[in-house]
């Protein structure tokens, strides 16, 4: 939870009278090893600003004066300005010595409470040395059990004190809990920590050893409440198990709690509000982590948006890129194709003319310069569109097309395993696989001057998706430490696979280029077998 402002009176007199009633109201609960007062003093100098510390310890100073007063003066006057005035005065200097020092009232981070109970234990120290003082100055000759006792007394029931008041106040005053936030820890002290109240108080209605051990039982209620609510649950818990366990004594006649149950509850209450405070910390930074998966998630989803919206792009580009050549290609062969169909028969026709006129040399080389126009034509409509791939198919057109054809030109062995049905893929992917192979191969007879060509193909299915992985490698001098300028063979082929959204994989290899290729194709295998 946030923190929020402190809340104080809005004059010094307000402050005062409230101050002065709480205090008069804790007072009662005062006893050796517990100083609720002195927690009280140590969270309203900590929590409340520096103006407002003459008003504090003046409301202080007055009821303690009035308690003195109906309680009587057995040392005097001055006893009780001895014992009663040196110790507020000593506490509001270490917090203001502190508070220079960037002392903050907060429990959001082990780091802070930490920080806290230091400088409680540093006031402690510095109050029970100066109650010592006192204590030889007005005993002429104090023994040395009475100097110990003392000390054990305003070091154990003065950081008891400020341990079980100051987060209450910081709970209140600036770390406040909202409404579910109260009901879950109404609920849970309900049904935890009543009944576990319940069963220490039986205990502790025994003979010993049943007080230690539920004493030290107790501990259990305080740390579920640290896991379950943080440093609030470990206070609230830590206060109200204490109360209870106090109040048993009494009742049961144990009598006041020893110096060492009383430790305990120090180092225990230590302990279990820095596990609240961790605990609290590692929620925060679970929701933060949370809060940015979800974020992650977001971008993520947004990415794969786009990188769709590319993939979709790209497919467009190459299905516009086929369908020109397709185009192309048409009017070539139905232009160009039948223009020199008809010179060639128009050649033939004359060659008898040509003959009688001795001009017969002439024919035969317009005649092979047609043949060498039309297989130069063949080529170049076979780049644009292999109407091979259309005619036999795609298994077919790799194993006995034009690709076949030009590596045995070449003295290239040609070895395929083709397994697989085509129908499978859609127009693009088969295209594609056909472009990839012949490229691969012309590569291998103009660059890498291989002498076998291998080509493997898989087609198959994997969750009702097409798959085509292809093989492809070659025994050629492989691919050049720097790609010449200008060469667009392999990054031609890498943006086909990418614009299909498949996997191009160049495999190093000893000697030549091995290839390896994971197509995807967007035809659905159940709609393949519905046709």
């Amino acid at each position: 939870m946030p923190s929020k402002s402190s809340v104080f009176p809005a004059t010094g007199f307000l402050l005062a009278v409230g101050y002065f009633l709480l205090w008069l109201l804790l007072w009662p609960t005062e006893q050796p090893y517990w100083m609720l007062p002195y927690g009280l003093r140590f969270g309203a100098l900590l929590l409340a600003p520096v103006r407002m510390w003459p008003w504090l310890l003046g409301a202080e100073f007055a009821a303690t004066g009035l308690l003195a007063t109906v309680h009587g003066l057995p040392l005097g006057w001055t006893g009780f300005f001895l014992g009663e005035i040196p110790e507020p005065v000593v506490v509001a200097i270490c917090l203001w010595l502190m508070r220079r020092a960037n002392l903050h009232p907060s429990l959001r981070d082990p780091e802070d409470v930490a920080r806290l109970l230091l400088s409680a234990a540093f006031t402690v120290a510095a109050t029970t040395a100066t109650d010592a003082v006192l204590l030889a100055l007005v005993h002429a000759s104090p023994t040395s059990d009475l100097m110990i006792q003392a000390l054990g007394q305003d070091l154990l029931g003065n950081y008891v004190g400020v341990l079980l008041v100051v987060p209450l106040l910081v709970m209140l005053l600036r770390a406040r809990l909202a409404k579910r936030a109260w009901g879950r820890l109404l609920m849970d002290g309900l049904l935890v920590l009543v009944p576990s109240l319940a069963i220490l108080m039986v205990l502790s209605s025994h003979a010993a050893p049943q007080p230690q051990f539920a004493r030290v039982l107790s501990l259990a209620p305080v740390l579920f409440f640290a896991f379950r609510h943080g440093w609030r649950g470990a206070s609230l818990s830590m206060l109200i198990s204490s109360l209870g366990m106090t109040l048993m004594d009494h009742i049961s006649g144990h009598g006041i709690p020893s110096a060492a149950g009383e430790l305990f509850l120090a180092v225990a209450g230590t302990g279990a509000l820095m596990l609240g405070s961790a605990t609290d910390a590692l929620r925060r930074s679970s929701e933060r982590v949370a809060e940015q998966n979800v974020y992650l998630a977001a971008v993520n989803r947004r990415l794969d948006h786009l990188a769709r919206q590319l993939r979709d792009a790209a497919r467009g580009n190459l299905q516009a890129e086929e369908n020109q050549r397709r185009h192309m290609a048409a009017e070539l062969h139905d232009e160009l194709g039948q223009n020199l169909t008809a010179i060639q028969t128009h050649v033939k026709l004359a060659q008898s003319r040509l003959a009688q006129a001795g001009m017969d040399d002439i024919g035969v080389s317009i005649n092979a310069i047609l043949g060498h126009m039309r297989r130069a034509l063949h080529r170049l409509l076979d780049d644009l569109r292999p109407a091979v791939l259309d005619e036999f198919g795609l298994l077919r057109a790799l194993d006995e097309g034009p690709i076949r054809d030009l590596l045995n030109a070449a003295g290239v062995a040609y070895r395929t395993e083709l397994r697989g049905d085509p129908r499978l893929l859609d127009d693009d992917t088969r295209t594609v696989i056909y472009r990839l192979v012949q490229e691969s191969a012309t590569n291998a007879v103009k660059h890498a001057h291989a002498d076998i060509f291998q080509l493997r193909l898989r087609i198959g299915e994997r969750q009702g998706a097409a798959l085509a992985l292809l093989d492809i490698r070659d025994n050629g001098i492989g691919l050049p430490a720097r790609m010449p300028r200008g060469g667009r063979g392999m990054q031609g082929m890498r943006d086909r696979v990418t614009a299909l959204g498949g996997l191009f994989r160049v495999r190093p290899e000893s000697q030549g280029v091995h290839l390896r290729i994971l197509l995807r194709s967007n035809t659905q295998t159940g709609d393949v077998a519905r046709t």
